[in-house]
């Protein structure tokens, strides 16, 4: 019904002559989104000064906050601490309601130029002018029920609002038929984009020394995890490690000094000496608080990132620095006219 009110303009979404990008998904859990965000902030923030808006889910505190160098995981929530711990030089903000958090970002960093809104797709008080939805290769939303049968938080109808979909975690060897079943099922309109991606993990690094670590055959692992969807990593593990113990805590979990003596306990229990500690980049942010506790001990963090399939990833991001740059002509031609 809320979407019908907005599709007819009896609730009005406000519009911003700036360039957004909106990134979301229509189900719970985790589809990619913030290692998407972190794409375009790597391919954008060369040429841009790029910023983020988040709600900062699970923070302690409320109203709009941009972070800076005392700003802690508690203040802002997880996803946009791990923004801001990657990329220092960027804007990283949070606001309950987008629609006054935008307005905020460019009274307080008047030079930001894009604003990418992390998980807006539902928060139609605001359009941005690029939509992209994600959806998990094993869970697509085509398949999936409205909750509490399934895990959507939306009608698949609102996929139809998106100019871009993003199928994330794919395997590696997803083939052109494969591709072709799924765009039949997904129906895009001919105005619509589809993409495919895969996640890659990149080489651990030591939570506080920063020092990078390879993986073999001869690691052994305990692996925390409190994220939404654990089965990527764990299928990565299996290829990559010699065996893994898991400790699985739910997502956004609020870890406290018990559970670090039950993780410790857990780690002093495996006899290989080649042992570590491994965890995600979202749960990092949540356990570095325990630096006193943790410091000395081998506590390592797994990146990943989007790589997208069918050498299509030059055309997308092609697609998201034309969107950027129109608005950059429209305001150039606009003085132009002004002076004229």
């Amino acid at each position: 019904m809320r979407n019908q009110l907005f599709d007819k303009n009896i609730l009005r979404s406000a519009t911003f002559d700036f360039p957004l990008i909106c990134i979301g998904n229509l189900a719970v859990g985790g589809t990619g989104k913030t290692p998407m965000v972190e794409y375009l902030v790597r391919i954008l923030n060369e040429k841009f000064k790029v910023a983020t808006l988040s709600r900062g889910y699970k923070r302690k505190s409320k109203g709009f906050i941009i972070a800076n160098e005392n700003t802690t995981a508690f203040e802002i929530g997880d996803e946009p601490m791990q923004i801001h711990k990657k990329f220092p030089g960027i804007t990283v903000a949070v606001a309950e309601e987008r629609i006054m958090g935008i307005p905020q970002v460019l009274n307080d960093k008047p030079g930001t130029e894009i604003i990418i809104l992390d998980d807006a797709f539902q928060h139609r008080e605001v359009k941005a002018g690029l939509n992209i939805l994600l959806s998990d290769y094993n869970h697509l939303y085509t398949k999936d029920f409205l909750l509490p049968t399934g895990n959507l938080r939306d009608l698949k109808s609102s996929s139809k609002r998106a100019e871009i979909l993003i199928v994330t975690k794919c395997k590696s060897n997803l083939t052109e038929g494969e591709k072709k079943d799924i765009l039949q099922q997904i129906n895009p309109l001919p105005s619509q984009k589809t993409y495919f991606t895969k996640i890659i993990y990149g080489d651990p690094y030591q939570l506080f020394s920063k020092e990078k670590i390879t993986l073999d055959k001869k690691s052994d692992i305990v692996l925390i995890t409190g994220i939404a969807n654990p089965e990527p990593i764990e299928g990565f593990l299996k290829n990559a490690v010699a065996d893994f113990k898991i400790m699985r805590f739910k997502d956004h979990y609020n870890y406290q000094a018990d559970d670090i003596r039950k993780i410790t306990g857990q780690f002093s229990k495996i006899e290989n000496p080649n042992k570590i500690i491994l965890t995600t980049e979202k749960d990092a942010v949540r356990l570095f608080k325990f630096k006193n506790e943790m410091e000395n001990l081998p506590l390592y963090v797994l990146p990943m990132e989007h790589e997208f399939l069918f050498n299509e990833g030059a055309n997308f991001e092609n697609e998201v620095i034309r969107f950027v740059d129109s608005y950059k002509k429209n305001n150039n031609e606009q003085i132009s006219n002004l002076e004229n």
